[in-house]
C-alpha cells in the first residue's frame, strides 16, 4: 500500500478541507493511503498584525520545510494563504475545483452592506475586506479581527457589533462537519461590489517538484479553477501584496472566456483603483487589467501605502 503524508495546519478549517482532499484522492487511486501530519505555523503562533509581522507567508514557511526535509509528502493550502513566488523546487501540482469565492456578512441586523446602520461596527482582519466596506459605507467602522472561524464568531457574538465578514469557503467546508454552523445568519456579499481576495475559496496542493506525490496529486486538478487561481495570481505579483495589500482580484471563466475583476485601495476606502477585462487569453486578460489598474490610480495608492510594484512589473 502506498502511503503519503499530507502536511496541514491544526485549525479546524485547516483539517477539515486536508481530509476531504485526502478522501478525495484516496477514492481516486485504489491502494492508497493519506495521512495527516497537522503542524501549528508561525502564522498560528503569533498574535499580531499579519501585515506588520511578515504577511501570509507566516502560515507556510514551516510547512515548505517538511516538503523539502520529507517530513510531508505534500502540503494542502488555502490559495491565498500562498505566497506567489514558491521556493525552487517546490511546484502547486493541482487546484481542486474552487468552492464559493464570495464573503459573507454574518450579521442579525443587516444582510448586506448598503443595510449596515449607520456608526456600525464591522469586525475583520481584511485590510481587503475592510478598504471595500469603508470605500461603500464611510460611515461605519472597522475594527481589526484575528482568530479561526468559530473564534472570529465567538468574538462577533460576545462584542454585540452589527457584524463580521468571513469567507463563505470555509463557512461552508467546516458546515460539512458542524452543521451548527450552517445556522449563523450569513448573507453572501455581491464579488461585484466586495472582490475576493486571489484565490480565495481555492486550495492548492504544494509538493516537491518532480515527486511521486505530484503525479497523484494532479489528478484532483481542475482546470477551470486553475485557470482563475494563475490569472489571480498574476494581480498580486504585479503588485506584491499578499495580506499586506488592500488588494482583490476575482477571474470568472464562462465558455473559455475569462473575466477579471480587480481593486487595490486605501485601508481607508478613500482610494481606489478598479479595473474589468475579458477575453479568451488569460495571460492577456490579466496584462491588461493590470495596465488599466495603474491607468486607474494604482501607483498613487502604493506610494500611499508606502510600497513599490515588484521589479519589473
Amino acid at each position: 500500500m502506498k502511503k503519503l503524508r499530507l502536511g496541514t495546519r491544526q485549525s479546524a478549517l485547516a483539517l477539515t478541507q486536508s481530509q476531504q482532499v485526502a478522501d478525495a484522492l484516496m477514492a481516486h487511486h485504489r491502494g492508497l493511503l493519506v495521512e495527516l501530519a497537522p503542524i501549528v505555523t508561525r502564522g498560528d503562533r503569533e498574535k499580531g498584525d499579519l501585515a506588520k509581522i511578515g504577511g501570509k507567508g507566516l502560515f507556510t514557511e514551516e510547512l515548505e520545510a517538511g516538503l523539502f526535509d520529507g517530513t510531508f509528502d505534500f502540503a494542502v493550502l488555502s490559495l491565498k494563504d500562498l505566497p506567489v513566488v514558491l521556493p525552487d523546487g517546490l511546484v502547486v501540482a493541482a487546484y481542486p475545483e474552487r468552492v464559493d469565492e464570495r464573503d459573507v456578512l454574518v450579521s442579525e441586523v443587516a444582510t448586506d452592506l448598503d443595510g449596515l446602520p449607520s456608526g456600525s461596527v464591522v469586525l475583520t482582519g481584511s485590510l481587503r475586506r475592510g478598504a471595500q466596506i469603508l470605500a461603500r459605507r464611510g460611515d461605519v467602522r472597522i475594527e481589526p479581527l484575528r482568530g479561526n472561524v468559530e473564534t472570529r464568531l465567538r468574538k462577533w457574538r460576545k462584542s454585540g457589533h452589527a457584524g463580521v465578514v468571513l469567507a463563505a469557503a470555509g463557512l461552508k467546508r467546516l458546515g460539512r462537519e458542524k452543521p451548527e454552523l450552517n445556522e449563523i445568519p450569513a448573507h453572501p456579499l455581491d464579488p461585484e461590489i466586495m472582490v475576493p481576495a486571489p484565490g480565495q475559496g481555492i486550495l492548492a496542493l504544494e509538493v516537491r517538484e518532480g515527486s511521486e506525490a505530484e503525479e497523484l496529486c494532479e489528478v484532483l486538478n481542475h482546470i477551470p479553477s486553475a485557470v482563475a487561481a494563475e490569472t489571480e495570481r498574476r494581480i498580486v505579483a504585479a503588485f506584491g501584496g499578499d495580506c499586506t495589500l488592500p488588494l482583490a482580484a476575482w477571474a470568472q471563466i464562462t465558455g473559455g472566456v475569462v473575466r477579471l475583476v480587480a481593486v487595490l485601495a486605501t485601508p481607508d476606502g478613500k482610494n481606489v483603483a478598479r479595473a474589468v477585462t475579458s477575453g479568451d487569453d488569460p495571460e492577456a486578460v490579466a496584462a491588461a487589467c493590470i495596465d488599466e489598474m495603474h491607468a486607474a490610480g494604482a501607483e498613487k495608492i502604493l506610494a500611499a501605502l508606502g510600497a513599490e510594484p515588484p521589479e519589473g512589473a
